[in-house]
């Protein structure tokens, strides 16, 4: 654990040196721990560390020294007291229903959410009592009529994938504490360097660190930051039993790409709103969505909420899914894949790929439009990334 008090220093500073003390050797760069178990000096210590009795490693399903660091480090950066490192951002949607739920209990979620949590929640948690209703993104009214006395956890994606859409978080928040339930935001596309959700009145943040975290597409892993109750007990001892956990090596790939998480956020920010605007003036557009654009109807609340717009643009090709597919085709230097958060920039059809698991009716619940394609603008010069999109 380290002894600084992280909440008196700057987020550049807290990316770069929170949560590593450095070990006898004295090292510079935050050590990789690749052990599966750790020894003991004598059996009595053993018994002591199994029963909680004394603070060291056990074994690294659950504490590892390189993933302490990474949890550290992004929960000083979201302002959390506690931080659960898992396998990967679904790993850490699971492992925080899992972790705080019970049969009988119910979720009321956006329907503008990543199609694999539409799919776990519409498809799996009913499986073990737990409902899932969906509403509206932007709808509080609509939020505040679903929720029943079992309701427990009030799920919202904001900025929301892949059309954009902004959740007030602040109305969340004093609904959810209205009702006795948990909000949970997931992060993903704004991190701590644009939005800071549990300082707006949320109560658990989660991370896909999959995508900007790493920020190089290079290895699996998700988060959960939020209090010492609820995430650093109840979904903690989820994911000591159940082992859904992230790697030694992947958190020191995620350590390394916090580093310049503030300085990427930034430059995604900038790049995609110069992207967005430039779709507006396209005729073969149909619509842009872009919070960080007049024309997007949160903007003014995204503005408030947030300190950029993120690295995320998506549009509506006039022609739909054939007009989208031949867009995509003609690129050379776009990579076409459903990653995101990458330095090279990504497009993908979502219709067909992160939301081609949903019924045609949930799709168009989700106004997943077959026309629709998404943009995540990575670090090459803007005006090559323009150049490369021929709309025919």
């Amino acid at each position: 654990m380290s002894s600084f008090d992280w909440g008196e220093f700057q987020d550049q500073t807290i990316a770069v040196r929170a949560g590593h003390e450095r070990t006898q050797f004295r090292e510079h760069s935050e050590p990789v721990f690749l052990t599966s178990s750790f020894a003991y000096d004598s059996a009595e210590q053993a018994a002591a560390c199994f029963a909680g009795e004394e603070d060291a490693c056990i074994y690294s399903r659950f504490t590892n020294p390189t993933v302490s660091v990474f949890e550290e480090r992004l929960a000083a950066l979201e302002g959390g007291e506690s931080c659960v490192a898992t396998a990967s951002g679904m790993a850490a949607i699971t492992a925080t229903c899992l972790g705080l739920l019970n049969q009988g209990d119910e979720i009321v979620a956006s329907r503008s959410i990543f199609g694999s949590t539409t799919v776990l929640f519409n498809k799996f948690l009913p499986r073990y009592g737990i409902a899932v209703h969906s509403v509206s993104q932007t709808d509080i009214g609509e939020w505040e009529r679903t929720i029943t006395p079992n309701t427990k956890l009030l799920f919202v994606e904001t900025p929301s994938n892949p059309l954009t859409e902004v959740a007030d978080l602040k109305a969340l928040a004093a609904l959810a504490k209205k009702h006795q339930c948990l909000l949970v935001v997931d992060n993903c596309f704004c991190t701590p360097a644009l939005q800071k959700p549990l300082a707006l009145g949320a109560d658990i943040v989660i991370h896909s660190a999959t995508k900007y975290l790493d920020g190089q597409g290079r290895a699996l892993g998700g988060a959960v930051v939020g209090d010492k109750e609820n995430v650093g007990e109840k979904v903690y001892g989820f994911l000591r039993t159940a082992g859904p956990s992230m790697s030694p090596f992947n958190a020191w790939v995620f350590i390394k790409g916090l580093e310049t998480l503030n300085l990427r956020m930034k430059a995604h920010s900038e790049s995609a709103l110069a992207l967005a605007q430039w779709l507006e003036q396209q005729e073969a557009v149909e619509r842009v969505y872009y919070p960080g654009l007049a024309s997007h109807p949160q903007h003014d609340l995204a503005r408030q909420q947030q300190t950029g717009f993120g690295g995320i643009v998506s549009f509506v090709v006039k022609g739909g899914q054939k007009a989208a597919w031949e867009l995509m085709n003609r690129t050379q230097l776009l990579s076409i894949t459903a990653n995101l958060g990458d330095a090279k920039s990504t497009i993908t059809h979502p219709a067909s790929t992160t939301h081609g698991r949903l019924s045609p009716e949930e799709r168009a619940a989700a106004s997943i439009d077959d026309g629709l394609v998404r943009i995540a603008v990575g670090l090459e010069d803007i005006e090559d990334i323009k150049a490369d999109l021929h709309f025919g």
